[in-house]
Protein backbone atom coordinates (compact mmCIF):
# COMPACT_ATOMS: atom_id res chain seq x y z
CA UNK A 1 0.00 0.00 0.00
CA UNK A 2 2.89 2.32 0.78
CA UNK A 3 4.72 1.36 -3.02
CA UNK A 4 5.42 4.60 -4.72
CA UNK A 5 6.08 6.72 -1.46
CA UNK A 6 9.90 6.26 0.11
CA UNK A 7 9.55 6.02 3.76
CA UNK A 8 12.71 4.57 4.10
CA UNK A 9 13.80 7.45 5.84
CA UNK A 10 11.17 6.43 8.94
CA UNK A 11 13.58 6.35 11.98
CA UNK A 12 14.97 10.39 11.52
CA UNK A 13 11.92 11.66 9.43
CA UNK A 14 9.56 12.20 12.63
CA UNK A 15 6.39 13.34 12.15
CA UNK A 16 7.22 14.25 8.14
CA UNK A 17 7.96 11.15 7.62
CA UNK A 18 4.37 10.03 8.86
CA UNK A 19 2.71 13.00 7.35
CA UNK A 20 3.90 12.01 4.28
CA UNK A 21 2.60 8.63 4.66
CA UNK A 22 -0.51 9.13 6.09
CA UNK A 23 -1.00 11.41 2.97
CA UNK A 24 -0.28 8.71 0.79
CA UNK A 25 -2.58 6.51 1.92
CA UNK A 26 -5.67 9.28 2.28
CA UNK A 27 -4.84 9.31 -1.42
CA UNK A 28 -6.02 5.53 -2.23
CA UNK A 29 -9.23 6.04 -2.49
CA UNK A 30 -11.70 3.69 -4.49
CA UNK A 31 -11.91 4.12 -8.22
CA UNK A 32 -14.81 6.87 -9.76
CA UNK A 33 -18.05 5.57 -9.42
CA UNK A 34 -17.37 2.49 -6.86
CA UNK A 35 -18.08 4.28 -3.56
CA UNK A 36 -17.27 0.54 -1.93
CA UNK A 37 -15.36 0.74 2.02
CA UNK A 38 -13.46 -2.32 1.22
CA UNK A 39 -11.27 0.04 -1.05
CA UNK A 40 -10.69 2.74 0.52
CA UNK A 41 -6.85 3.11 1.53
CA UNK A 42 -7.41 4.36 5.18
CA UNK A 43 -9.76 1.64 5.74
CA UNK A 44 -7.17 -1.13 4.48
CA UNK A 45 -4.32 0.34 5.68
CA UNK A 46 -6.15 0.14 9.09
CA UNK A 47 -6.55 -3.76 9.07
CA UNK A 48 -3.45 -4.48 7.66
CA UNK A 49 -1.66 -2.68 10.08
CA UNK A 50 -3.91 -4.18 13.23
CA UNK A 51 -2.98 -7.42 11.38
CA UNK A 52 0.48 -6.38 11.46
CA UNK A 53 0.53 -5.80 15.16
CA UNK A 54 -1.21 -9.02 16.00
CA UNK A 55 1.13 -11.13 14.23
CA UNK A 56 4.19 -8.98 15.65
CA UNK A 57 2.71 -9.50 19.44
CA UNK A 58 3.09 -13.00 18.69
CA UNK A 59 6.69 -13.40 17.93
CA UNK A 60 8.38 -9.88 19.24
CA UNK A 61 10.65 -11.74 21.60
CA UNK A 62 12.57 -12.92 18.52
CA UNK A 63 15.62 -11.56 16.88
CA UNK A 64 14.04 -11.73 14.11
CA UNK A 65 11.11 -9.26 14.64
CA UNK A 66 13.02 -7.30 17.06
CA UNK A 67 14.92 -6.21 14.14
CA UNK A 68 11.30 -4.85 12.52
CA UNK A 69 10.15 -3.09 15.91
CA UNK A 70 10.55 0.22 14.14
CA UNK A 71 9.45 -0.31 11.43
CA UNK A 72 6.13 -1.85 12.65
CA UNK A 73 5.76 1.14 15.11
CA UNK A 74 6.05 3.38 12.05
CA UNK A 75 3.03 1.45 10.65
CA UNK A 76 1.56 1.49 13.67
CA UNK A 77 2.13 5.70 13.74
CA UNK A 78 0.52 5.89 10.64
CA UNK A 79 -2.37 3.99 11.77
CA UNK A 80 -3.74 5.54 14.55
CA UNK A 81 -3.14 9.48 12.87
CA UNK A 82 -6.38 7.60 11.20
CA UNK A 83 -8.19 5.92 13.49
CA UNK A 84 -7.36 7.52 17.31
CA UNK A 85 -10.50 9.85 17.01
CA UNK A 86 -13.01 6.55 16.89
CA UNK A 87 -11.05 4.22 19.70
CA UNK A 88 -13.26 5.33 22.23
CA UNK A 89 -16.67 4.24 20.33
CA UNK A 90 -14.64 0.49 20.03
CA UNK A 91 -14.92 -2.01 22.07
CA UNK A 92 -12.71 -2.15 25.10
CA UNK A 93 -10.93 -5.25 24.42
CA UNK A 94 -9.98 -3.52 21.08
CA UNK A 95 -8.93 -0.29 22.72
CA UNK A 96 -6.54 -2.65 25.15
CA UNK A 97 -5.64 -4.85 22.66
CA UNK A 98 -4.24 -1.75 21.34
CA UNK A 99 -2.50 -1.18 24.14
CA UNK A 100 -1.13 -3.55 24.84
CA UNK A 101 0.69 -3.71 21.54
CA UNK A 102 2.32 0.01 21.92
CA UNK A 103 4.11 -0.85 24.70
CA UNK A 104 5.74 -4.08 23.06
CA UNK A 105 7.09 -1.66 20.85
CA UNK A 106 7.21 1.46 23.10
CA UNK A 107 10.98 1.56 22.60
CA UNK A 108 10.57 2.17 19.36
CA UNK A 109 11.33 5.62 17.18
CA UNK A 110 7.16 6.21 17.20
CA UNK A 111 6.57 7.66 20.93
CA UNK A 112 3.00 6.91 22.05
CA UNK A 113 2.43 10.70 22.04
CA UNK A 114 2.69 10.83 18.17
CA UNK A 115 -0.96 9.77 17.44
CA UNK A 116 -2.29 13.06 16.18
CA UNK A 117 -3.09 14.35 13.00
CA UNK A 118 -2.57 17.52 14.19
CA UNK A 119 1.41 17.10 15.48
CA UNK A 120 1.70 14.60 12.18
CA UNK A 121 1.41 18.01 10.10
CA UNK A 122 2.94 20.06 12.66
CA UNK A 123 -0.13 21.79 13.44
CA UNK A 124 -0.96 23.27 16.96
CA UNK A 125 -4.55 21.97 17.64
CA UNK A 126 -7.19 24.41 17.54
CA UNK A 127 -9.74 25.12 20.15
CA UNK A 128 -12.88 23.88 18.93
CA UNK A 129 -14.85 26.53 18.02
CA UNK A 130 -12.08 29.03 17.64
CA UNK A 131 -10.92 28.12 13.32
CA UNK A 132 -9.97 31.53 12.70
CA UNK A 133 -8.57 32.52 9.05
CA UNK A 134 -4.89 31.87 9.93
CA UNK A 135 -5.45 28.70 10.99
CA UNK A 136 -7.70 27.66 7.98
CA UNK A 137 -4.84 29.14 6.25
CA UNK A 138 -2.68 27.09 7.33
CA UNK A 139 -4.44 23.81 6.64
CA UNK A 140 -4.84 25.14 3.31
CA UNK A 141 -1.09 25.08 2.74
CA UNK A 142 0.01 21.81 3.99
CA UNK A 143 1.87 20.31 1.52
CA UNK A 144 0.26 16.75 2.42
CA UNK A 145 -2.97 17.52 0.88
CA UNK A 146 -5.04 14.65 0.90
CA UNK A 147 -4.04 14.80 5.07
CA UNK A 148 -5.61 18.28 4.86
CA UNK A 149 -8.77 17.08 3.48
CA UNK A 150 -8.81 14.20 6.13
CA UNK A 151 -7.70 17.13 9.08
CA UNK A 152 -10.43 19.56 7.83
CA UNK A 153 -13.13 16.30 7.73
CA UNK A 154 -12.14 15.97 11.03
CA UNK A 155 -12.46 19.76 12.41
CA UNK A 156 -15.85 20.29 10.49
CA UNK A 157 -17.51 17.14 11.90
CA UNK A 158 -15.78 18.13 15.63
CA UNK A 159 -17.92 21.88 14.91
CA UNK A 160 -21.16 20.59 13.97
CA UNK A 161 -21.22 18.01 17.21
CA UNK A 162 -20.10 21.33 19.75
CA UNK A 163 -21.90 24.02 18.21
CA UNK A 164 -25.15 22.19 16.68
CA UNK A 165 -25.65 19.61 18.30
CA UNK A 166 -29.01 20.81 20.10
CA UNK A 167 -30.14 22.77 16.89
CA UNK A 168 -31.96 19.93 14.57
CA UNK A 169 -31.83 21.89 11.46
CA UNK A 170 -28.72 23.23 11.58
CA UNK A 171 -26.98 19.80 12.47
CA UNK A 172 -28.73 18.26 9.43
CA UNK A 173 -28.47 20.90 6.62
CA UNK A 174 -24.18 20.79 7.68
CA UNK A 175 -24.12 16.83 7.98
CA UNK A 176 -25.58 16.50 4.64
CA UNK A 177 -23.37 19.43 2.99
CA UNK A 178 -19.93 17.80 4.61
CA UNK A 179 -21.12 14.98 3.51
CA UNK A 180 -21.87 15.73 0.41
CA UNK A 181 -18.70 17.33 -0.64
CA UNK A 182 -16.85 14.38 0.71
CA UNK A 183 -18.60 12.08 -1.08
CA UNK A 184 -17.54 14.12 -4.60
CA UNK A 185 -14.07 13.94 -2.98
CA UNK A 186 -14.48 10.40 -2.64
CA UNK A 187 -15.97 9.38 -5.96
CA UNK A 188 -12.99 11.64 -7.41
CA UNK A 189 -15.84 14.05 -8.73
CA UNK A 190 -13.03 17.08 -7.45
CA UNK A 191 -9.93 17.39 -6.91
CA UNK A 192 -7.81 17.79 -3.87
CA UNK A 193 -7.14 21.66 -4.22
CA UNK A 194 -11.06 22.29 -4.62
CA UNK A 195 -12.65 19.76 -1.88
CA UNK A 196 -9.49 21.99 0.59
CA UNK A 197 -11.33 24.86 -0.68
CA UNK A 198 -14.74 24.48 -0.33
CA UNK A 199 -14.02 22.62 3.07
CA UNK A 200 -12.32 25.85 3.77
CA UNK A 201 -15.54 27.77 2.92
CA UNK A 202 -17.52 25.76 5.11
CA UNK A 203 -16.19 26.39 7.94
CA UNK A 204 -16.38 30.08 7.56
CA UNK A 205 -20.24 29.39 7.13
CA UNK A 206 -19.94 27.46 10.21
CA UNK A 207 -18.70 30.00 11.58
CA UNK A 208 -21.52 32.25 10.29
CA UNK A 209 -24.98 30.36 11.34
CA UNK A 210 -23.52 29.83 14.70
CA UNK A 211 -23.28 33.57 15.24
CA UNK A 212 -26.55 34.42 13.91
CA UNK A 213 -28.30 34.62 17.17
CA UNK A 214 -26.83 37.62 18.43
CA UNK A 215 -27.02 39.03 15.14
CA UNK A 216 -30.92 38.32 14.83
CA UNK A 217 -30.79 39.46 18.70
CA UNK A 218 -32.23 36.54 19.59
CA UNK A 219 -31.06 34.08 23.10
CA UNK A 220 -29.46 30.61 21.75
CA UNK A 221 -32.50 28.71 22.17
CA UNK A 222 -34.73 31.37 19.98
CA UNK A 223 -32.70 30.96 17.22
CA UNK A 224 -33.13 26.86 17.78
CA UNK A 225 -36.84 27.55 16.91
CA UNK A 226 -36.39 30.05 14.43
CA UNK A 227 -34.59 27.74 12.04
CA UNK A 228 -37.23 25.18 13.05
CA UNK A 229 -39.44 28.08 11.30
CA UNK A 230 -37.15 29.15 8.30
CA UNK A 231 -36.54 25.66 6.70
CA UNK A 232 -40.30 26.25 5.20
CA UNK A 233 -39.23 28.44 2.43
CA UNK A 234 -42.66 29.62 1.64
CA UNK A 235 -42.65 30.51 5.47
CA UNK A 236 -39.45 32.75 4.46
CA UNK A 237 -40.54 34.64 1.56
CA UNK A 238 -44.32 35.36 3.36
CA UNK A 239 -43.63 36.58 6.87
CA UNK A 240 -40.45 38.85 7.65
CA UNK A 241 -37.87 38.32 9.80
CA UNK A 242 -39.47 40.08 12.26
CA UNK A 243 -42.39 37.59 12.77
CA UNK A 244 -40.45 35.09 12.29
CA UNK A 245 -38.41 36.45 15.34
CA UNK A 246 -41.42 36.85 17.23
CA UNK A 247 -42.81 33.52 16.57
CA UNK A 248 -39.38 31.84 18.07
CA UNK A 249 -39.60 34.14 21.34
CA UNK A 250 -43.26 33.44 22.45
CA UNK A 251 -42.71 29.66 21.18
CA UNK A 252 -39.65 29.73 23.60
CA UNK A 253 -41.76 31.12 26.48
CA UNK A 254 -44.76 28.75 26.33
CA UNK A 255 -42.73 25.90 25.79
CA UNK A 256 -40.38 26.39 28.31
CA UNK A 257 -43.12 26.98 30.95
CA UNK A 258 -45.17 23.70 29.51
CA UNK A 259 -42.59 21.17 29.42
CA UNK A 260 -42.69 18.92 32.05
CA UNK A 261 -39.42 15.94 32.88
CA UNK A 262 -41.74 13.15 31.19
CA UNK A 263 -43.67 15.21 28.20
CA UNK A 264 -42.25 13.34 25.35
CA UNK A 265 -43.28 10.60 26.60
CA UNK A 266 -46.92 11.28 27.67
CA UNK A 267 -48.93 11.31 24.22
CA UNK A 268 -51.39 13.68 25.99
CA UNK A 269 -48.93 16.60 27.03
CA UNK A 270 -47.42 16.25 23.37
CA UNK A 271 -50.75 16.88 22.44
CA UNK A 272 -51.46 19.89 24.18
CA UNK A 273 -48.00 21.20 23.21
CA UNK A 274 -49.28 20.55 19.64
CA UNK A 275 -52.37 22.70 19.81
CA UNK A 276 -50.30 25.33 21.35
CA UNK A 277 -47.73 25.37 18.85
CA UNK A 278 -50.45 25.46 16.23
CA UNK A 279 -52.18 28.20 17.69
CA UNK A 280 -49.19 30.46 18.39
CA UNK A 281 -48.32 29.75 14.25
CA UNK A 282 -51.97 30.63 13.14
CA UNK A 283 -51.80 34.02 15.21
CA UNK A 284 -48.92 35.13 13.05
CA UNK A 285 -50.18 33.52 9.70
CA UNK A 286 -47.64 31.41 9.56
CA UNK A 287 -48.08 29.53 5.81
CA UNK A 288 -50.81 26.50 6.24
CA UNK A 289 -49.51 24.94 3.74
CA UNK A 290 -46.63 23.87 5.80
CA UNK A 291 -47.96 24.18 9.38
CA UNK A 292 -47.64 20.59 10.26
CA UNK A 293 -44.31 19.91 9.12
CA UNK A 294 -43.42 23.34 11.44
CA UNK A 295 -44.79 22.37 14.55
CA UNK A 296 -43.21 18.47 14.13
CA UNK A 297 -40.04 19.97 13.87
CA UNK A 298 -40.90 22.63 16.38
CA UNK A 299 -41.50 19.78 18.80
CA UNK A 300 -38.68 17.74 17.85
CA UNK A 301 -36.54 20.73 18.23
CA UNK A 302 -38.26 21.08 21.69
CA UNK A 303 -37.00 17.26 22.70
CA UNK A 304 -33.18 18.38 22.56
CA UNK A 305 -34.25 21.50 24.71
CA UNK A 306 -36.22 19.85 27.18
CA UNK A 307 -33.90 17.99 29.66
CA UNK A 308 -31.93 21.09 29.96
CA UNK A 309 -34.95 23.62 30.73
CA UNK A 310 -36.26 20.90 32.95
CA UNK A 311 -33.39 20.59 35.15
Amino acid sequence: MLHGYDYSGFKTGGHKALAGAANHIASLRPPPGRNDAKLDGKKRFADAALALSKAFSLCCTLDEAKALRDEVAFMQGVKVIFTKPTLAAQKRTDEQREVAVRQIISQAVVSESVVDIFDAVGLEKPNIGLLDDEFLDQVRNIPERHLAVELLERLLEGEIKSKFASNIVQQKKFSEMLGSVITRYQNRSIETAQVIEELVEMAKKFQDAANRGEELGLSEDEIRFYDALAANESAVRELTDETLKKIAHELTENLRKSITVDWSKRESVRASLRLMVKRILRKYKYPPDMADSAVELVLMQAETLGERWVY
